[in-house]
């Protein structure tokens, strides 16, 4: 039995509600245009309706950024948040990807130019792409992003040698009906439009029609004695018409054939042999508008890995962007109203690029750089989205080892500093947002890795692709294992044993990166050995308790003013030692102090203005410190020869796996980093003791 959801009669219902009212209906040409009159964003071109596509689905704006957050791409409101793009510089991509287009919209030139998606491969260019290809269908099903085109009807009747079969024909082209009046009556009518229009953009429509649609106009013009009225009472039906990839409706993917079979005509339509026994070869009937720039038309051209066509191909651009037309062999040229969207990767653009010849292809071309992602949690959520996608077994994913494994992939990516202040490391860091912007000039490093790249930074580096396939690697061994838990340690040891098999990574670039690898290695290491500390001596309440003291003494500090004594109750200045104590576990020199307490106490002051209660975990920062501080107060009360015990699972010990599965490890990821990182750290504690 299946549920009252999957009954066919509810899988009907349902495909009623998605299906827009008016598809299978048609209209006449009074009613397109009360209805564009009520609402003139019916009439839009294809940049306007994609610009406010973008908005309809939702955005936010990020001060601290200065730039938008798209949720078809930020939240993937359609698919649940499965398709979710991550990383500051992808986002950066995506707005200015948008902005372009709402720039076309305005009719401010990059309409007449190919947006072009540059990137390396597997950076999610590709994947942004059919993002904006799924949500351009689904905006034109609904009532915000619907637009109509017309067909042509009881043809037979009025044009002798019509074939029976074409006694209905839909405009070829999907032209907006407005195409249809004269240029004269139209410019009244687009005048009437935009007097009522509520956009940032105006109503354009200077087309004419396509030489099918031409020639049955003039045909019928001559037919009816020109009464426009009466040709298009009687011969044109006005239809919903919907974006449909599949259908190559409103929407065309083209993708490169081989080099010696391009044909312009994949573009730009060619003659119907069916047709030309019944027209004749010269008649705009026995032409076959089935180009890939004819399927586009009313939406988006999509070109994979454009720069591999041939460049006489790319001629055709020319034309389709500047001109806004194609000219197909032996024919009249056509209008064309689309965006035309490119996708390459960086060989073919650098090939490209120093051609000469291509020098007007280039001039009409937009280059949007599609950056891997930069911040290494951002690039572990692209890991943990592949997770969330796929059938994963029952295998638990430890701390850090998504975070480990996104900063080897962020490390292949940056330009190293050349500078001692900082490494490649904490440049990541910094990146991450890890170290704030008063120790390090993150705007500074930016522009100094962009200088140093050959194009971005973020062009060139590892793929999340192949981190992402070492990941899964290590789970189906640690299957194969019975191991019931992944860790950055096995993540490692894939990526070392693959590094050098692997295609796309070039044989000069493998030293460095093996190094990357170790520092990777090393920055682990520090952060397992943080975490057995926590183990060992962390404390809620004292770290609350810590904390607070901590803030009163640093406001009491800013303010010039003094703090009761705990013990006493008198008033006396805050206590230095005790700040100084605190911050050093966080490296913060003495003539820093100062933009540090204030830092923390305008996180402080900002939480208590939202209403949050102060909690010194919900600052990294803090938390890192106070936590240190804490260990260096706790660890003479430890027993460390406990922890070289490893197969000892005393109560004592058995403590610190449980502290630890607090800590989001699972038991045997608890014992396994508890061996990894617990010798150190009693070796480097007993060594102090000496």
């Amino acid at each position: 039995m299946t549920g009252d959801t999957t009954t066919l009669d509810a899988l009907t219902e349902r495909y009623r509600e998605s299906t827009p009212t008016d598809l299978r209906q048609h209209h006449d040409v009074a009613w397109y245009l009360d209805t564009v009159y009520a609402d003139p964003r019916v009439a839009r071109n294809a940049h306007q309706r994609l610009a406010d596509m973008f908005d309809y689905y939702g955005s936010a704006y990020d001060d601290d950024r200065g730039l938008v957050e798209y949720h078809l791409a930020s939240e993937d409101p359609l698919g649940d948040g499965e398709n979710t793009f991550y990383g500051r510089d992808v986002h950066a991509a995506i707005h200015e990807f948008v902005n372009k287009v709402k720039s076309g919209s305005r009719g401010l030139g990059p309409e007449k130019r190919i947006l072009l998606l540059l990137g390396p491969v597997g950076s999610g260019k590709s994947a942004f792409d059919a993002q904006v290809r799924r949500y351009f269908e689904d905006y034109t099903h609904r009532d915000d992003g619907r637009m109509y085109t017309f067909r042509w009807t009881n043809l037979c009747d009025v044009i002798p040698d019509q074939d029976p079969a074409d006694d209905v024909v839909r405009s070829p082209m999907n032209q907006d009906p407005l195409v249809l009046l004269p240029v004269e009556q139209r410019d009244d009518v687009v005048d009437d439009l935009n007097e009522r229009l509520d956009a940032p953009y105006t109503i354009r429509n200077d087309q004419s029609l396509d030489p099918a649609s031409a020639f049955y106009m003039d045909a019928l013009l001559e037919r009816y004695d020109d009464d426009l009225k009466a040709v298009l009472d009687e011969h044109v039906e006005v239809i919903r018409l919907v974006a449909d990839e599949n259908n190559r409706e409103c929407i065309e993917t083209f993708e490169p054939k081989d080099k010696k079979n391009q044909d312009e005509t994949e573009l730009t339509g060619d003659v119907d042999y069916s047709k030309i026994a019944v027209y004749g070869e010269s008649d705009p009937r026995a032409f076959d508008y089935s180009g890939a720039f004819c399927n586009a038309n009313r939406g988006i051209f999509s070109g994979e890995e454009l720069l591999k066509l041939q460049r006489e191909f790319l001629y055709d651009f020319l034309h389709a962007t500047q001109e806004q037309t194609i000219k197909p062999k032996n024919n009249p040229r056509i209008d064309i109203d689309q965006v035309i969207v490119g996708r390459t990767n960086m060989p073919e653009y650098r090939d490209k690029r120093a051609d000469e010849t291509m020098e007007a292809f280039n001039d009409r071309t937009k280059r949007i750089d599609f950056p891997y992602v930069l911040e290494y949690e951002q690039e572990a959520e692209v890991y943990a989205k592949l997770l969330r996608n796929a059938d994963v077994p029952d295998v638990h994913v430890e701390p850090h080892t998504l975070t480990m494994a996104g900063l080897f992939g962020v490390l292949t990516r940056i330009t190293e500093p050349d500078n001692d202040a900082v490494d490649v490391v904490q440049k990541a860091k910094a990146y991450n947002g890890d170290i704030g912007e008063e120790d390090v000039d993150v705007r500074k490093l930016r522009e100094e890795g962009a200088a140093a790249a050959d194009i971005g930074e973020g062009l060139e580096g590892v793929s999340p692709r192949f981190v992402g396939d070492e990941i899964a690697d290590a789970i189906v061994e640690s299957m194969h294992r019975e191991r019931s838990y992944l860790s950055p340690l096995a993540v490692f040891r894939h990526v070392d044993e693959n590094l050098d098999h692997h295609g796309s990574i070039a044989e000069e670039k493998l030293d460095t990166y093996h190094r990357f690898l170790e520092l990777v290695r090393d920055e682990y290491r520090e952060r397992a050995i943080e975490d057995v500390r926590h183990a060992l001596a962390y404390d809620v309440e004292e770290i609350q308790h810590q904390g607070e003291k901590y803030m009163d003494h640093v406001m009491a500090y800013i303010d010039d003013g003094t703090i009761p004594d705990e013990v006493t109750g008198q008033e006396r200045e805050p206590d230095e030692t005790f700040l100084r104590a605190v911050e050093e576990q966080l490296s913060v020199p003495e003539d820093r102090k100062d933009d540090f307490r204030q830092e923390v106490s305008n996180w402080v002051s900002r939480r208590a203005r939202e209403g949050d209660t102060f909690h010194p975990q919900d600052n990294d920062r803090l938390r890192r410190a106070l936590e240190r501080k804490l260990w260096a107060d706790k660890k003479h009360n430890i027993n460390f020869s406990a922890l070289v015990s490893a197969n000892d699972l005393g109560e004592e010990r058995s403590g610190w796996v449980d502290a630890l599965t607090d800590r989001g490890y699972s038991t045997d990821g608890a014992l396994e980093v508890l061996e990894f990182a617990g010798a150190e750290v009693a070796k480097a504690e007993l060594t102090d003791d000496e």
